[in-house]
């Protein structure tokens, strides 16, 4: 076998980079490979536009038949993004033996499950490391070197656009929304940040890498998910005098045979790890039963980052095509899908809130904490900007998420309760 041809879906960031490096680095490849890597067709909406990269006009085409159906193509890399008509069109390819590699998150999350059985059937490989953490190799990490652990439990910074908001307000005090703006202009957030901000992206890559992790089938509809657009520089302030930094954090753990994975604001010691992560970086923290705590750290996206996942995974595919073991990297989920409770789901919270600031209150608000046997390991209160208001911010000890929504509630009951103003999970202690 000289050569292996490849289709391939998009010629954005990503697709770029990857015509770059297989352009660049074609010598290394075929060295370590032994046969050539030959783009024959590239699928792109626009056959006339200008691109910033020379290519052989002859690739192009907006016909994705000429890819699929092909039947010179072996290997379809696909880097354009995309749900339900992408889905269609890697499922048709499947079925005509082409095997698969993909950058797509948002299709994996929702269909990656089946995808994988689909192509399982025909004796295909899918890899899609390239999906989560952009250059950081977790995924092959997870399901090699890592094959042999337990893992209890990932936490990591899986999203660079909220990270970098959040990195620009600890550090220089700045508000959520002019931050927003320009994490848009440098071109780290899309025009509509929802998906970033809202921790939807986040929550389709943790769902990847829960399903690896645990070896059971989690859906994204099993990810708690709440975002960035309501934390306050007073939180951040207030997080930071009591020794935490704020991280939008996903967070995938196991106990006991059920699982619980979340996307969340989550207070995070200063020392730790991941509260050192600063800008557009990702990382990934994995507690393995065995090697006990390792850290994966670097580049979440970008063109050439992204690039050199998804050509690691066609080298992957083109090893197992040559060796004749194609279509056996998928293992089917060992264990039946077991999601935690509100009642199993146990850590620390950060409370604040606006009270009365009058004589008995803090007894009042004691006694509903006491009746849900809450205790705390922080507490500060402080006069509000507002006339006879105060401030109370309080970090409980482990408790559970039942615990915390009964008190909750039972605080909006009281009279001396102004408002809930926030609070967030509290991670990463000891």
């Amino acid at each position: 076998m000289k050569e292996i041809k490849v289709g391939l879906c998009g010629l954005g960031t990503v697709g770029t980079g990857v015509v770059n490096l297989l352009k660049n680095h074609k010598e290394e490849i075929k060295h370590k490979l032994g046969c050539e890597i030959v783009i024959k067709k590239v699928l792109v909406n626009n056959l006339h536009k200008q691109r910033d990269i020379a290519i052989d006009r002859e690739w192009l085409t907006n016909n994705p038949d000429e890819l699929v159906n092909n039947p010179d193509i072996d290997v379809i890399v696909e880097v354009m993004g995309g749900i339900e008509d992408t889905n269609l069109l890697l499922e048709q390819a499947v079925k005509n033996k082409k095997h698969i590699v993909t950058a797509n998150k948002d299709l994996m999350a929702v269909h990656g499950q089946r995808l994988l059985r689909l192509a399982k059937e025909n004796h295909c490989d899918i890899f899609y490391d390239a999906s989560v953490a952009g250059g950081i190799p977790i995924l092959r990490s997870l399901s090699d070197g890592l094959a042999s652990d337990r893992i209890q439990k990932i936490m990591g910074i899986v999203n660079g656009t909220t990270n970098y908001i959040l990195t620009k307000m600890t550090d220089e005090k700045l508000p959520f929304e002019p931050v927003l703006k320009e994490a848009q202009e440098l071109g780290f957030a899309e025009a509509d940040p929802t998906s970033d901000v809202e921790g939807l992206d986040a929550a389709r890559k943790m769902t990847l890498l829960a399903n690896l992790a645990f070896k059971m089938e989690i859906g994204l509809d099993d990810v708690e998910v709440s975002g960035i657009s309501e934390i306050s520089q007073e939180d951040i302030t207030f997080a930071n005098s009591l020794g935490y930094t704020i991280k939008l954090i996903g967070i995938a753990s196991i106990n006991r045979g059920k699982v619980e994975v979340s996307v969340e604001p989550t207070l995070l010691p200063h020392d730790h790890p991941l509260a050192q992560v600063k800008n557009e970086y990702n990382a990934v923290y994995v507690y393995g039963e065995a090697v006990g705590e390792t850290m994966f750290y670097g580049p979440g996206a970008g063109s050439m980052p992204t690039a050199t996942a998804v050509v690691s995974d066609l080298m992957e595919v083109i090893k197992n095509i040559r060796l004749g073991i194609s279509g056996n990297s998928y293992i089917s989920p060992q264990y039946e899908t077991q999601l935690k409770q509100n009642t199993e789901k146990y850590t620390k919270y950060f409370i604040r809130m606006a009270v009365d600031d009058e004589a008995g209150t803090f007894q009042k608000i004691t006694n509903v904490f006491s009746d849900q046997q809450v205790s705390f390991a922080k507490i500060l209160q402080l006069p509000s900007n507002e006339k006879e208001t105060a401030e109370i911010v309080m970090v409980t000890h482990q408790i559970s998420k039942q615990q915390l929504l009964s008190s909750i509630e039972n605080l909006y009951g009281l009279s001396v309760v102004n408002k809930i103003i926030s609070y967030y999970r509290v991670d990463g202690e000891e």
